[in-house]
């Protein structure tokens, strides 16, 4: 066993640890504070995160030994890769680990926008029997936009045509080719925003696409749109979206992100038109175990000194 230590500050399913643990000292410090971390950090080789620990300036400050922090998913947003930088720690995360799982809930909200199925759920369980009240629709044949088309977005387009949907898709990133490939016919946003029934968010947040989703984009959306985001919160303008919501212009949205989270019982979490769950897209005991064991191989790797599969910074 190396003289490595590393810090996990986030809870990790026991196949990352046990991959850890035969090459490295571990400490597992699931929930420990930021003011905690700032106080260990300078005597840790590595840091593994998930999406809860915030890896701010202050920490790569106080780490003299880091050289490398793994986030155990795809988003890396809770780590500030200038300081990063700037202190020469390499940043890398598991992008391909929660693809599967993020997948299959934009199809599960998909069709809990589609028909209703939360509502009924409710009624039902409130004694009542609203048959008429809760006409869904279907949703073959109907258009999906895709915004952003990576790993997930690429999932979710061939689950979508496997059901019958019509998908279009826009990266800017990727040209037509790539999109095509991907299974997503390519178009420029205006012509997503016209055309799609139902709209799927996943890019990243960042500086040039935090808000992007605002007023003037949900206006020229296709009427009775139903949006979808298991992306960030923050990508989409949570004001826009409730002022949408209530024209009528978008008719339903299922959000599984939100600027804050946890969001509380706000006016948009509470709307009858927004199906909400608590940021669980990547929560399946399969997705869990591939991010852990995938950053555990990454983060040795990065100690090591070996090629990286996904390095950021």
């Amino acid at each position: 066993m190396s003289d490595w230590k590393i810090i996990i500050a986030d809870r990790l399913d026991h196949s990352g640890l046990e991959i850890l643990a035969k090459s490295a000292q571990v400490d597992d410090r699931a929930g420990i504070s930021s003011e905690e971390l700032v106080s260990l950090i300078g005597d840790y080789d590595a840091l593994i995160v998930r999406g809860q620990t915030r890896v701010n300036a202050e920490v790569f400050s106080a780490a003299n030994k880091l050289k490398v922090v793994g986030r155990a998913g795809v988003g890396v947003d809770n780590i500030d890769l200038a300081a990063a930088n700037q202190k020469n720690v390499t940043v890398v995360n598991s992008p391909q680990a929660t693809t599967q799982a993020v997948a299959e809930h934009v199809i599960a909200l998909l069709f809990s926008l589609a028909r209703s199925i939360p509502a009924a759920d409710g009624s039902m369980k409130s004694g009542l029997w609203q048959k008429k009240q809760l006409i869904g629709v279907e949703v073959r044949d109907k258009v999906l936009g895709i915004i952003g088309m990576g790993n997930i977005g690429s999932a979710v387009a061939r689950l979508a045509k496997a059901l019958g949907l019509r998908v279009i898709g826009f990266d800017p990133y990727l040209d037509n080719a790539e999109i095509e490939s991907r299974g997503a016919m390519p178009v420029i946003p205006a012509e997503l925003y016209t055309r799609a029934d139902f709209i799927s968010i996943h890019v990243p947040l960042s500086l040039e696409t935090r808000g992007m989703i605002d007023g003037k984009v949900f206006s020229s959306m296709k009427r009775e749109v139903r949006l979808i985001s298991t992306a960030r919160g923050g990508i989409i303008d949570e004001t826009a979206l409730l002022a949408a919501l209530e024209s009528g212009q978008v008719a339903g949205a299922a959000l599984d992100v939100f600027v804050q989270e946890p969001p509380g019982m706000s006016a948009l979490v509470s709307h009858p038109k927004v199906v909400a769950t608590p940021h669980i897209g990547a929560q399946t005991f399969e997705a869990q175990a591939r991010a852990a064991i995938d950053i555990a191989n990454e983060v040795l790797a990065a100690l090591a000194g070996k090629p990286l599969r996904w390095k950021i910074v």
